[in-house]
């Protein structure tokens, strides 16, 4: 069991939820946050607002995903998050050594879906 967390612009999440339950990635958590890249003093623009690069608005995804779907995750994001600029993101792999799904205690890769 994997968690991929990535964080991506925030106007490209309905493109990478678009992207993920096309590979049949259905199980997400999606926070707003704040943070930069490489990319400080660099201007973006929010729902039309333009913000300077300190603290820019991000999208932090938090995706429990068996063996067999890290990598189909992987690509969806990748392919709904990429305009090819500065700040499309990041994304990580961490080892999920435990879940469990608290209505029925289910543990392991059941717990996940």
């Amino acid at each position: 069991m994997k968690l991929v967390i990535a964080i991506i612009q925030p106007h490209r999440l309905e493109e990478v939820k678009k992207e993920l339950y096309a590979a049949e990635v259905n199980l997400i958590t999606v926070t707003e946050v704040l943070g930069h890249g490489r990319q400080i003093g660099v201007d973006e623009f929010y729902r039309g607002v333009r913000e300077t690069g300190n603290l820019l608005r991000k999208v932090r995804l938090e995706i429990a995903v068996n063996e067999n779907f890290v990598e189909p995750t992987i690509k969806a994001i990748i392919k709904g998050a990429r305009t090819g600029k500065i700040g499309d993101g990041k994304i990580f792999v961490l080892d999920l050594p435990r879940c469990i799904r608290i209505r029925t205690s289910e543990e392991g890769a059941p717990a996940i879906g």
